[in-house]
C-alpha cells in the first residue's frame, strides 16, 4: 500500500477521507513496529552470539568466574530490555507477556507484612438490589526493599536526689559499649564489618553511601571501628581454631592477599592460610568451620606453625610447602597424613587438552570422570558404605590408571608439557590414594576451595590490604562471617549479637557460645 505521502486525499470522497487516513496512519505504525521488531531480533541474536562465545569460546578468550556473572549479567539485563520492548511495541490484541520472575512461596514467613487493602469504588450492586457480601479475595505477595535506615539511639539516665537530705544522687550506670564513649553501636560495628568483609565494599566506598544520608563519617574512623572489632572477636576466632584442630581430618589452602608495603610504595603478596573443616558429606557429627591465619609469606613453616597441635589427615593441593608436615622431625605434631586432590590433576590434564587437544589428556580425563560418578553415587552415606563402594568400584579403576600413567610417562618426554603434568601425578600418587582407605576422606579438596572464594572476591574490590595487621584482622572477621554463613546463620545478626555480648562482659570460660554455629537468634 503506498504511503500517505503518494496518496491526494483530496480525491477522496468526504464522507469517507476521515476512515481512509485513519488506515494510512495505522500501516505507517505497523511498518514502523516491524522495522522495530526486526532491529529487536537482530540485537538479540548478537547478544546470543556473545552469550556463546563467553561460555564456549577459546580457553584465551574465556574470562574468570566472577567476571563471567558481570557478563551474564549485563547480557541478561539487555535480554530483559529487548523482551519488554518487543512486547510493548507488538500489537495490543496479540501482545503476550512474558511471565514474571517471582519466588511465589519463597517469601520468608518471618518478614514483616503490611497489608493494603483495596476496596471497590461502590459495595452497591449494579442492579439495584442492595449492597453485595464478600465472598472471597484476591492476595498478592511482592518483595518491597527501604534502603539501609540510620537511626539515632539515645540513652537517657534519670538523676534521682532526695529533697530531705543531701545523701547523694541515685542514677542507673550506662549500658556497657564495644567503643566506650564512641558513636557507633555493635550493630553499627557489625554492619561495617558485612558490608566490607561479606559485600566487599572497601571502607571509603561505605563513607560515601554514609556521605548520602548526610552522616560524614570518615573512612579512618570506619577503620578504627573495624580495628577495635577485630581485636575483640579475636578469642572467638581463636577458640574456633582450637575447635577446628581436634578434627581428625581437615581441608587446608591457600590464596594471596596482596598488602601495601608502605616504605616501598607498592604491595607486597601476604597470604591468608584456610583451616577449613567439612564432613556434611558424610554425615559427620562436627560443624563445618574455617578459619583464614594471615602470614607474609607462603613458606611451608607458616603451615606447620598454623597445625601445631593437630593430629589427622590432611586433604590439600600439591604444593610442596606442606612436605615438612609429613616429616617424623615436624614440629607440634605427628606427622600428617596427606590426602591429595584429584581435580588439581584432572585441572593439569584440562590444561594440556584445552591447549593441544591431546588424546593422551583426553583419556587421562575420560578415567578420571568414572571417579567422580562413583563418587556421585555415594555422596550423603556413611563413611562404611562410602569405603567399601570405593574399594569394589573405584580401587580397580585406580589400579588401572596407575598403569596407565606409567606407560605413558614412557612414551612422553619429562620435558613436555604433558610430561610436566604426568609427573606431577606421579609425585603425588601415594596421597591421591588416601581416600580409598578412608570413608571420611573426600576425593579432592573444592570444599575448602569454594571457602576461599569470597576472599578472592574481596581482594579485588578492595585491591589490597593496607598493612599486615590489616591482613590479621581480615582473616579473623572472615573467618566468622565464611563460619556462620555455612552453618545457616545469617552474619550480621550472629556478629551484632556477639559484639553485644563482649560488651557486656561475656565470660571467657563460655566463650564457646559464642562460636557461629552456637548462635540462636533467640540468643
Amino acid at each position: 500500500m503506498p504511503s500517505t505521502a503518494i496518496i491526494d486525499l483530496s480525491a477522496i470522497p468526504e464522507a469517507q477521507r476521515e476512515a481512509v487516513a485513519a488506515l494510512l496512519r495505522e500501516h505507517e505504525e505497523l511498518k514502523g513496529e516491524r522495522v522495530s521488531l526486526k532491529e529487536i531480533i537482530k540485537r538479540l541474536e548478537h547478544l546470543v552470539a556473545e552469550l556463546n562465545q563467553v561460555v564456549h569460546g577459546k580457553r584465551s578468550e574465556k574470562l574468570s568466574e566472577d567476571d563471567r556473572q558481570l557478563v551474564f549479567e549485563d547480557l541478561e539485563i539487555a535480554v530483559a530490555e529487548a523482551e519488554e520492548k518487543r512486547e510493548t511495541q507488538a500489537p495490543s490484541e496479540s501482545r503476550p507477556r512474558r511471565a514474571a520472575r517471582r519466588n511465589r512461596g519463597n517469601l520468608p514467613k518471618d518478614l514483616p507484612r503490611i497489608e493494603r487493602v483495596i476496596e471497590p469504588d461502590s459495595l452497591q450492586c449494579p442492579c439495584g438490589c442492595g449492597e453485595m457480601h464478600k465472598i472471597g479475595e484476591d492476595r498478592t505477595e511482592r518483595l518491597d526493599i527501604v534502603p539501609a535506615q540510620l537511626r539515632v539511639l539515645v540513652t537517657v539516665r534519670p538523676k534521682y536526689a532526695c529533697r530531705a537530705c543531701t545523701d547523694g544522687v541515685t542514677q542507673a550506670s550506662a549500658p556497657a559499649h564495644l567503643i566506650d564513649g564512641g558513636l557507633p553501636t555493635e550493630g553499627a560495628i557489625a554492619h561495617v564489618l558485612i558490608s566490607k568483609y561479606a559485600d566487599h565494599l572497601p571502607l571509603y566506598r561505605q563513607s560515601r553511601i554514609l556521605a548520602r544520608s548526610g552522616i560524614e563519617i570518615h573512612r579512618s574512623t570506619l577503620a578504627d571501628w573495624v580495628g577495635t572489632a577485630a581485636f575483640h572477636l579475636g578469642p572467638v576466632v581463636d577458640r574456633l581454631a582450637e575447635h577446628l584442630k581436634t578434627s581428625t581430618k581437615l581441608f587446608m589452602d591457600e590464596t594471596t592477599a596482596p598488602v601495601l608495603d608502605s616504605g616501598r610504595g607498592r604491595t607486597k603478596t601476604g597470604y591468608l592460610w584456610a583451616l577449613a573443616r567439612d564432613d556434611r558429606s558424610w554425615g559427620g557429627d562436627d560443624p563445618p568451620g574455617v578459619v583464614f591465619f594471615y602470614a607474609p609469606g607462603r613458606a611451608g613453616e607458616n603451615a606447620e606453625k598454623i597445625l601445631h597441635g593437630f593430629d589427622g589427615i590432611l586433604q590439600l593441593d600439591g604444593y610442596q610447602g606442606y612436605n615438612r608436615l609429613t616429616r617424623p622431625a615436624r614440629k607440634g605434631g605427628d606427622p600428617v597424613r596427606v590426602a591429595h586432590c584429584w581435580a588439581h590433576a584432572r585441572r593439569k590434564l584440562k590444561e594440556v587438552f584445552d591447549r593441544d587437544g591431546s588424546e593422551i589428556a583426553a583419556e587421562g580425563l575420560r578415567r578420571i570422570a568414572e571417579f567422580y560418578k562413583i563418587e556421585a553415587d555415594i555422596r550423603g552415606t556413611a563413611p562404611g558404605q562410602r569405603l567399601s563402594a570405593r574399594q569394589a568400584r573405584t580401587a580397580p579403576l585406580v589400579v588401572e590408571f596407575g598403569e596407565w600413567l606409567k606407560q605413558q610417562r614412557l612414551r612422553i618426554s619429562a620435558k613436555s608439557r604433558l610430561g610436566e603434568k604426568l609427573a606431577y601425578i606421579h609425585r603425588h600418587w601415594d596421597g591421591l590414594q588416601t581416600f580409598l582407605h578412608d570413608g571420611r576422606v573426600e576425593i579432592d579438596s573444592n570444599s575448602v576451595e569454594n571457602l576461599i572464594r569470597p576472599i578472592a572476591l574481596n581482594r579485588k574490590n578492595a585491591l589490597f590490604a593496607g598493612h599486615d595487621e590489616g591482613g590479621r584482622a581480615w582473616g579473623r572477621i572472615a573467618s566468622l562471617i565464611e563460619t556462620a554463613k555455612i552453618n545457616g546463620v545469617e552474619p550480621f545478626a550472629y556478629l551484632k549479637a556477639t559484639l553485644e555480648a563482649i560488651a557486656a562482659g561475656h565470660p571467657q570460660g563460655r566463650i564457646d557460645e559464642l562460636l557461629p554455629w552456637n548462635f540462636k537468634p533467640s540468643s
